[in-house]
């Protein structure tokens, strides 16, 4: 007899009420029904562009995050608004195979697919 079972026939007779065993194992961990919701809800886009966000300066360095900023992510597209056309055209033709390579790298390649870069 396991102690589980003891602990049940002492308080039952102790109680003179049949006692249930207690299902120790029932509990379930927050976070994948916490990923589950934010997915129903639309909510998991949201979430990864604030991580985006946050992580910008990190990815692209200090000038480029002085002149741009990542907007928004639409089904695996990141868009970002460039201040400066000089800084545009350069991101868009010169670096934008590295930022878009940091980027997976950092967050999946389910995240971010594609990179647009829109003057604003």
């Amino acid at each position: 007899m396991t102690s589980d079972q003891v602990r049940a026939r002492v308080l039952a007779e102790w109680r003179g009420l049949p006692e249930v065993p207690f299902t120790r194992h029932a509990a379930k961990a927050v976070g994948g029904l916490v990923s589950k919701w934010m997915a129903e809800l639309g909510l998991d886009e949201r979430l990864r562009e604030e991580e985006i966000t946050k992580a910008w300066a990190e990815i692209v360095g200090p000038f480029v995050a002085k002149h741009s900023t990542p907007h928004k992510l639409d089904k695996g597209v990141l868009t970002v608004r460039v201040l400066q056309p000089t800084v545009h055209y350069e991101l868009d033709r010169v670096f934008k195979p590295k930022l878009l390579a940091k980027l997976k790298a950092r967050f999946g390649a389910a995240t971010i697919r594609e990179l647009k870069f829109r003057l604003g």
